[in-house]
């Protein structure tokens, strides 16, 4: 099978009559329409085999996050998919794992509403380049240089499960079956929060997804808002979905290790968010209407630096590094 041909057989898909793309795959540029009063949201994500994912990951798992990374990225916009493009480069056609892959990509994609627009294939390391393009209204974007002090800061979801599961495959850490498997399924098939994303706008000051850790993503927040923070340890660490699934679950490793897990995880995709303390009931109403559990963790100040506390308000005498490509 040619490098057409793959691509006509498992990724051409025409644009939908009454979408944002205009045009798709076949010609040398796709051409995406926002509807009026709309501004484009773009972002990338690159996975490369042996850095982001494992060899042994199923196909359509790897298509579903390969696309859920990018979602998530908009989500933290508050912005609407509309189309992506996929570039891939492939060690060999091999027919059946590509089934896999697009199967599991265009399962997330359709769910989303958003579109194929084109991309490119070449032999060479597995490596797979989705940009992903969206729609948000003129100045409603959600961004991380918004937030306030005063503000709560918020997340979505869980945290931390994906880390568990890379701690296991490394052999650090020991779990029972069903505790790996439910990790596992996050860490290969994360829940990108668009709804909830949308539903922030206007209630949210700031946001940022969480994909290189908890403690990483939330500095950029405060980078870029000149702010600082105090984040509660234990109220991220109760979020741990692995941690509360079971009898006996929470002795699996001692508070250090959960803490780390939760604040410094990484391949969470979760939001990371703030808003005043006077939109609590909307912020909770948003994670109502998009069915995805929030959660306060903490409050953003004035006095710059993120300070880690435990419940009862101590410093916590630990620190935390968030994954870095080249570290």
């Amino acid at each position: 099978m040619g490098e057409f041909d793959l691509i006509a057989h498992y990724f051409a898909r025409p644009a939908r009559p009454g979408t944002g793309l205009a045009l798709g795959v076949g010609d040398d540029c796709a051409l995406l329409a926002p509807a009026p009063g709309m501004q484009l949201a773009v972002s990338t994500d690159m996975l490369v085999e042996g850095r982001h994912f494992l060899s042994t990951v199923d196909p359509a798992r790897l298509g579903h996050k390969a696309l859920a990374v990018n979602l998530s990225d908009l989500a933290a916009a508050g912005a609407k998919p509309l189309a992506f493009t996929l570039a891939l480069s492939l060690p060999a056609v091999d027919e059946a794992w590509l089934a896999g892959f697009a199967r599991g990509l265009f399962a997330l994609a359709d769910a989303h509403g958003c579109q194929v627009a084109g991309g490119d294939t070449t032999k060479g390391p597995l490596n797979i380049c989705i940009t992903v393009f969206g729609e948000v209204p003129a100045g409603a974007a959600l961004l991380r240089s918004g937030a306030r002090p005063g503000d709560d800061v918020w997340v979505s979801g869980t945290l931390g499960d994906a880390r568990l599961a890379l701690e296991i495959f490394r052999g650090t850490l020991d779990a029972p079956a069903e505790v790996f498997a439910a990790a596992r399924a996050r860490m290969e098939q994360p829940t990108p929060r668009v709804a909830l994303g949308q539903a922030l706008r206007g209630v949210a000051t700031s946001a940022v997804d969480i994909s290189d850790g908890l403690v990483g993503d939330l500095g950029h927040i405060l980078r870029a808002s000149g702010v600082g923070a105090t984040l509660d340890a234990d109220a991220a660490t109760d979020l741990i979905a692995a941690r509360a699934g079971g009898t006996g679950a929470a002795a699996l490793f001692d508070p250090q290790t959960w803490r780390t897990l939760a604040l410094a995880g990484g391949d969470d995709y979760e939001l990371a968010f703030t808003a005043p303390a006077d939109r609590r009931a909307a912020v909770e109403a948003a994670g109502r209407a998009s069915a995805t559990p929030v959660a306060r963790i903490g409050r953003i100040e004035a006095e710059a630096g993120l300070r880690i506390v435990d419940r009862a308000g101590r410093p916590v005498d630990q620190r935390f590094a968030s994954f870095d490509h080249f570290g």
